[in-house]
């Protein structure tokens, strides 16, 4: 058994001539980023490994949650303006070791893969974050596995 973490990256900012790759959070983003973490490992949800977009609001996300997690993690540029198809690419190369993952990515993306693989309906918020059990003992099985939705969290909700 294996779980799938998707985390849309905090509210971010868009200050004056900044590229979208190098957008930083917000104020408001750092805030909710640091509360779903702490959130998060306080309700003992397990994660072995962090990968994110290497964008500027996406890995200054993931680097807050580490701030609670303290795990290895990794950035792959698949997951910036990431199609379904580039979810399941970074899937199927991931470590058999790693039984939880937890992917920093973004919008229409991140919801439009979590609704691929659910029967839930998604949109995203940012700092939103939605955890799948998946059927499968390999990373490579993640296609063909049966998916089920075991949480979804959204800032000021919890």
């Amino acid at each position: 058994m294996k779980q799938l973490i998707l985390v849309r990256h905090a509210k971010s900012d868009w200050p004056e001539e900044t590229d979208d790759f190098n957008r930083p959070l917000a104020d408001k983003g750092l805030e909710e980023a640091m509360q779903m973490s702490r959130f998060m490992k306080d309700n003992k949800v397990t994660i072995d490994y962090f990968v994110s977009s290497p964008a500027v609001r996406a890995l200054t996300t993931c680097r807050i949650f580490n701030q609670s997690y303290h795990i290895n993690m990794a950035t792959n540029e698949k997951l910036y303006n990431p199609s379904e198809s580039n979810f399941e690419s970074v899937i199927y190369n991931l470590d058999n070791g790693h039984k939880s993952v937890a992917f920093f990515s973004h919008n229409n993306g991140i919801s439009n893969f979590a609704n691929s693989i659910s029967q839930d309906i998604f949109h995203f918020p940012t700092c939103g974050v939605a955890g799948f059990e998946i059927d499968c003992n390999s990373w490579s099985e993640f296609d063909g596995a049966r998916k089920k939705l075991l949480f979804f969290y959204e800032p000021g909700k919890i």
